[in-house]
């Protein structure tokens, strides 16, 4: 089976009903959504997403890393590009599930071999209660001084069996989360 062929003639089928050519470049929901790459886990799916709605960011765990905190800085100056400074902010959603392949990744026989094989610590990353480890995601947002404040964070946990994401954070701008002196997963004192 080759499955870029399959995809390609789905593509045929989408390309023959598509009207959007003129959908502008910044999602019209002015959203970000960091999920999971787990192929259960679609977003578009999950939430009801439509085609230029959102921007998604897939990784592994849907955790925040130094890389997706430099893509959020990257967009938030491309936004107050495109938009000439018109509007500010924009919408980050941090989502996890439950049942994640992630959570393999907290076992020490398994960060060890892939630090010695690979040169990649993933100990920061590995999930070990997804709505802790959440508010731990949403702190390093609070802390990544590149992203402004006038962005709003908020963070969902989707079930996987029953279907259901659960809100774990709140929506609050990154102002608010900073000058919170209880924002969870901070450390406020270091």
């Amino acid at each position: 089976m080759n499955v870029q062929n399959d995809l390609i003639a789905r593509n045929s089928k989408f390309a023959a009903t598509f009207d959007k050519p003129d959908m502008p470049v910044l999602p019209r929901l002015r959203t970000v959504l960091l999920a999971c790459a787990d192929a259960r886990v679609d977003p578009a799916h999950v939430l009801g997403l439509d085609l230029g709605e959102v921007i998604v960011i897939r990784n592994t765990g849907g955790r925040v890393t130094r890389s997706v905190i430099e893509e959020l800085a990257t967009l938030s100056v491309l936004a107050n590009i495109l938009t000439e400074g018109r509007e500010q902010g924009f919408n980050v959603i941090l989502m996890q599930h439950t049942q994640c392949g992630a959570q393999r990744l907290a076992n020490p026989e398994l960060q060890a071999h892939l630090k010695d094989s690979l040169g990649i610590d993933v100990s920061d990353y590995a999930i070990t209660d997804q709505a802790s480890d959440l508010m731990i995601d949403v702190g390093r947002l609070v802390t990544a001084s590149e992203i402004p404040d006038d962005v709003t964070v908020s963070a969902l946990l989707y079930d996987v069996v029953t279907g259901v994401a659960e809100e774990i954070a709140s929506v609050k701008s990154l102002g608010e989360w900073r000058s919170d002196p209880v924002t969870p997963g901070v450390d406020k004192a270091s």
